[in-house]
């Protein structure tokens, strides 16, 4: 039997990092946190409460406030008892979250509580934009995916059905506030395996990471 696994994943929009770490994560048998979706969930309580994203003392209060009732499994999401799935891939959410994302007070908060629930499991897969330098730094794999510019947007397009120059221009907007920001910031790193998802399937970008899960002492493909 392999012995347990952590994964870490990051990247900007579009990369790929959803899809690949839930496919890593179905074939390890483990399970799979998508940290950018309790950002945004985040987000969505700050904006259900009427508070200014920009509001960096008031936002962080929600943050606190919320972080126990926030739950991530699959493609659902939960805030406090409420399925927010929708909301919170919605243009209100979208636009706000990297503001609120950027708060060190509730990158604070959110990094506690990611590291918990992985202290919690002895395998799973992590994806967001700080896992391998922040949350994960001791992940026994640790990788950062990314794309062409054009690539990421025409994906995002055809999740979102708004146009691509839109999607380019958002996401052109997205990576430069997390690539600049003080606290935690996306970054590439040395010990980090890249890889240019740009004419790559997820199936293939899954194969690399587990050749590099097979290679790892103890490790055995089942």
């Amino acid at each position: 039997m392999r012995r347990p696994v952590r994964v870490a994943i990051d990247g900007p929009g579009g990369a790929g990092k959803t899809s690949v770490a839930r496919a890593v994560a179905d074939a390890l048998g483990v399970e799979c946190l998508d940290t950018g979706a309790m950002y945004r969930a985040v987000a969505a309580a700050v904006l259900r409460r009427g508070v200014d994203p920009a509001d960096g003392e008031a936002v962080a209060a929600v943050a606190r406030e919320v972080v126990d009732g926030i739950e991530v499994a699959g493609n659902v999401a939960r805030l406090e008892g409420l399925d927010v799935s929708e909301e919170i891939r919605g243009a209100a959410v979208t636009e706000s979250v990297s503001t609120v994302a950027a708060n060190p007070d509730v990158r604070a908060v959110m990094v506690a509580r990611q590291q918990a629930w992985a202290a919690d499991r002895p395998g799973c897969v992590m994806e967001g934009r700080d896992i391998t330098t922040v949350v994960l730094p001791e992940a026994d794999v640790r990788v950062y995916l990314y794309a062409e510019a054009a690539v990421r947007a025409r994906r995002r397009s055809g999740e979102s059905g708004a146009s691509e120059a839109a999607v380019q221009a958002a996401l052109r907007e997205r990576d430069h506030r997390d690539s600049t920001r003080a606290h935690a910031p996306l970054q590439r790193v040395a010990g980090v395996r890249e890889i240019d998802t740009t004419d790559r399937s997820v199936g293939e970008v899954v194969e690399e990471i587990m050749q590099m899960i097979e290679g790892l002492p103890g490790s055995d493909r089942p």
